[in-house]
C-alpha cells in the first residue's frame, strides 16, 4: 500500500484545507445576496413549521432598476406550502391572477409598496411573521414587473416555539429529534468499537492488519455521528452550528474514504488471502480517493447553500455521479477475488477451502450491492414520499442499514482462533469439488 500513500496524504491535506477555509452558513438561518435579478420567482428557503412557528425576515440594500417601478404591490415575499405552490402556478397560467402575491393559496409576508418612502437610493425593512399553520413552507420572492431587476441582501430566520419548555427550536419540524437520534447511534458505535477491541484482544494471535483498519473505520464513524449530533444540537438551540459543522464534514470525509478503502481491501482479499495489493487494485484506490474528495466538496455545497442554493442542481448531479462511480469502482475488486478463487479451486486441490471463501465473497458482493442500493435509492425515495413531520425516518433508515453492514462485515471477517478452513475432511473436499464442477457446467 506504500505506492499510493503519498497521493492519499496529499489529497487528505487538500480536503482538510478546503473544509477549514470554507465559509459556512447556519442551517435554518439563511443569508442570500441577490444582484440584478429579474426572475419572477426566487426561492429563498424552506422550513417545517409547527402551530407556533415564526419567520423573521430582514432585507437590506434594496435597489430596483429601472426605478421607480410601476406597481410595487407586485413585488414582495410570500410563504407557500408544497401543495399550494402548484395551484398558484396554475392560477397564473390560466390568467386568473397576474402575480403569485395575489393568489389565495399563498401567505404574503411583505410587499414592496409597504416600504417607507425616503430619499436614499436603497431601502430596507425588518419584519416578524407568526406562522400558526403546521406545514412545510417555502419562502419565495416574487417580482411580477417585467424587465425589473432587483438587488438586495436577504436574511431569514425561521424557528418554532415550544410552549412546554419556553425554548426556540431552529430545526425544521420533523428534524427536531435528529440530535438525540445521532447521539444514540454514536453510543451504539461506541459499544460496537468496544466489542471489536475485545474481539481483537481475545484473538490477538490471529489478528491481521485489516482488523485494526476496521476498528479505525468504526471509530471514525462514531466521531462523525458525535459531530453530527453536536451540529444539529447547536442548530436546534441557537440556529448556528458553532463550528461543529466543520468537524462533521472533516470526519465525514475521513469516514467515507476509510469505508470505501475497507470495502476495496476486503474485496481484494488483502490480509486474508494475500499480503499485498496488485497494481490494478491500487489503481482502484487511487481512483476512489479523489472521487471521495469531490463527493465531500459537493456534499458541503449542497448542505450549506440550502434547498434553493445557487447551482444546487449541478452540485447534486456531481455528487450523484461521483457517488455512483465510487460504488461501482469498489465492486470490481470483489469480482476479481471471486474469479481468482474459482480459478484457484481448479488448480490447488483445495476445493472445499476455496468454495467456502468463494461463498463468503459472493455473499459480501451481494451485501455491498444491497447496502449501496438501499442507502442511495431507497433512503432517498423514503425522504421524498414521507411527510415533513417524519423527515427523521430517512436518516434513521440510512444509519440502521449502515450499522447492519458494519456488523455483517465485522462478523464474517473477524479474527478466528480455530479457522474452519483447516478442519475439512475428505468427504467435504469431494463434495465441494463436485459443487464447483456443477457450477462450471451450469455456467457453460
Amino acid at each position: 500500500m506504500a505506492n499510493f500513500s503519498h497521493s492519499s496524504v496529499l489529497l487528505l491535506i487538500t480536503a482538510v484545507l478546503l473544509l477549514t477555509t470554507t465559509t459556512f452558513t447556519s442551517a435554518e438561518i439563511r443569508s442570500i445576496d441577490i444582484r440584478s435579478d429579474s426572475r419572477s420567482n426566487i426561492p429563498i428557503d424552506e422550513f417545517g413549521f409547527t402551530h407556533s412557528g415564526r419567520l423573521n425576515l430582514t432585507v437590506t440594500q434594496i435597489t430596483l432598476s429601472p426605478t421607480p417601478a410601476p406597481d410595487l404591490s407586485l413585488i414582495g415575499f410570500y410563504l407557500c406550502t408544497l401543495d399550494a405552490c402548484p395551484l398558484r402556478v396554475q392560477q397564473i397560467q390560466d390568467g386568473d391572477i397576474p402575480c403569485a402575491l395575489q393568489s389565495v393559496h399563498v401567505k404574503p409576508v411583505f410587499k414592496f409598496n409597504q416600504l417607507k418612502p425616503d430619499h436614499n437610493p436603497t431601502h430596507s425593512f425588518d419584519i416578524s411573521v407568526k406562522v400558526s399553520d403546521a406545514n412545510l413552507f417555502s419562502l419565495l420572492f416574487s417580482n411580477c414587473v417585467p424587465d425589473l431587476k432587483v438587488s438586495m441582501d436577504v436574511h431569514s430566520v425561521m424557528y418554532n416555539y415550544n410552549p412546554k419548555t419556553g425554548q426556540l427550536d431552529y430545526l425544521s419540524a420533523g428534524k427536531s429529534s435528529l440530535p438525540f437520534i445521532y447521539f444514540l447511534f454514536f453510543l451504539v458505535y461506541l459499544a460496537l468499537g468496544a466489542v471489536w477491541s475485545y474481539t481483537l484482544y481475545k484473538n490477538r494471535l490471529t489478528v491481521y492488519k485489516i482488523h485494526f483498519f476496521m476498528l479505525s473505520v468504526v471509530i471514525l464513524k462514531a466521531l462523525n455521528l458525535l459531530c453530527e449530533a453536536g451540529d444539529k444540537s447547536y442548530i436546534k438551540r441557537s440556529g448556528s452550528a458553532h463550528g461543529w459543522d466543520i468537524l462533521f464534514y472533516l470526519f465525514s470525509f475521513l469516514k467515507g474514504i476509510t469505508l470505501f478503502t475497507l470495502i476495496v481491501l476486503i474485496g481484494t482479499g488483502w490480509s486474508f488471502l494475500k499480503p499485498y495489493l496488485q497494481d490494478k487494485e491500487k489503481r482502484v484506490l487511487i481512483f476512489v480517493i479523489p472521487l471521495q474528495v469531490v463527493a465531500n466538496v459537493a456534499q458541503v455545497v449542497i448542505d450549506e447553500t440550502g434547498p434553493y442554493g445557487h447551482n444546487l442542481e449541478t452540485w447534486k448531479k456531481v455528487f450523484l455521479l461521483v457517488d455512483i462511480l465510487c460504488c461501482c469502482a469498489v465492486l470490481f475488486p470483489i469480482v476479481w477475488s471471486i474469479k481468482n478463487l474459482r480459478e484457484a479451486a481448479k488448480m490447488d486441490g483445495k476445493a472445499a477451502v476455496n468454495l467456502m471463501k468463494l461463498t463468503l465473497f459472493r455473499q459480501y458482493y451481494i451485501i455491498v450491492i444491497s447496502y449501496i442500493y438501499f442507502t442511495r435509492v431507497v433512503v432517498n425515495a423514503l425522504e421524498t414520499i414521507t411527510s415533513y413531520k417524519f423527515q427523521w425516518t430517512g436518516p434513521v433508515a440510512a444509519e440502521l442499514a449502515t450499522l447492519a453492514f458494519y456488523v455483517f462485515t465485522g462478523y464474517n471477517f473477524r479474527p478466528k482462533v480455530h479457522n474452519p478452513y483447516f478442519a475439512i475432511d475428505d468427504e467435504e473436499e469431494e463434495a465441494a469439488a463436485e459443487a464447483l464442477k456443477l457450477e462450471d457446467e451450469f455456467e457453460l
